[in-house]
């Protein structure tokens, strides 16, 4: 039976920005509401490794987390300060010192994955080739990769219009560059669709495919590591990356979708919603859930 999670940063990123949910509310919420788990952001207020320095501080989190009779699905991390595709060295050396505390972080309070982007808008990085970027991200990520096994850890990426490398087939290409078992990709629908069907920020040639996400979800066979569920309405929130519209709001066909994730060999038991970014996701939070119930009820 899949297990139902919802991501913290809907809470505490965006419109919440300025009067985020504390993470005692969101945990309560969510244990209310039947959600077997949490997706944790790492950023404040709510979960960054500089607020829990200590062995006590973590274990108390982690049973914070349990009290609430919740699991961890999941952790974003807090790694936008060191851009991974930069040629210069102590940009590099900083991510990764950034990655390691982090894994530090999600191996104390159980999480099973760390996520994270390629940090810079597309097409590229400023000052980088094509070559140099891709070449500097894939010999950074095997390493980063590899520190994640290391600790017991599944590194996952999560691709999106926002971040450069957005198009299908790089997506493809850049987890077969990496070539480690425990880096995989974070598949959010909403990002799927924005990426094989309207070509949102891509660099020309555009890319799209026919068979739209369900096909995009297919090409990456054997390569998803985690995913998160949420509708898209075809749109970009302040023109960066997926808006994530509530379920039933968009146009994505999760009788599609759902099939096709499982078709493409995924094997984890967990589902997230992602809220992220939508002004009304403390009030859908509750909709949200009855909708992943639905498609559990088929699917899971």
């Amino acid at each position: 039976m899949a297990k139902l999670s919802v991501g913290s940063w809907a809470y505490m990123f965006g419109p919440y920005e300025s009067n985020p949910v504390p993470l005692d509310e969101v945990l309560s919420t969510l244990q209310r509401l039947e959600f077997d788990g949490v997706e944790l952001a790492g950023f404040r207020p709510h979960a960054h490794p500089d607020d829990y320095p200590t062995a006590a501080d973590r274990v108390a989190l982690k049973q914070k987390i349990a009290d609430h009779g919740l699991e961890l699905s999941g952790f974003a991390a807090d790694l936008c300060a060191n851009p991974p595709a930069s040629s210069d060295p102590s940009i590099r050396r900083g991510y990764l010192e950034a990655f390691k505390q982090n894994v530090d972080f999600c191996a104390a309070i159980g999480s099973p994955s760390i996520r994270t982007d390629t940090v810079s808008p597309p097409p590229l990085l400023e000052g980088e080739s094509y070559e140099s970027a891709w070449g500097n991200l894939v010999a950074l990520w095997q390493e980063c990769a590899d520190v994640a096994a290391d600790a017991g850890l599944l590194l996952v990426w999560e691709f999106e219009p926002g971040f450069m490398f957005n198009k299908p087939s790089e997506v493809v290409k850049l987890h077969d560059d990496i070539g480690r078992e425990a880096f995989k990709i974070l598949m959010d629908t909403c990002h799927a669709h924005m990426c094989s069907v309207v070509a949102a920020r891509q660099a020309e040639p555009k890319e799209t495919l026919p068979g739209g996400a369900a096909e995009f979800i297919g090409m990456l066979k054997g390569r998803i590591g985690h995913i998160h569920l949420i509708d898209s309405d075809e749109t970009l929130h302040h023109d960066e990356t997926s808006t994530h519209a509530p379920f039933g709001t968009g146009v994505l066909d999760f009788d599609q979708l759902m099939p096709a994730i499982l078709d493409a060999g995924y094997t984890s038991s967990w589902w997230a919603v992602d809220l992220c970014f939508w002004p009304e996701a403390w009030e859908v939070t509750e909709q949200s859930k009855r909708f992943v119930d639905r498609l559990r009820a088929k699917y899971g």
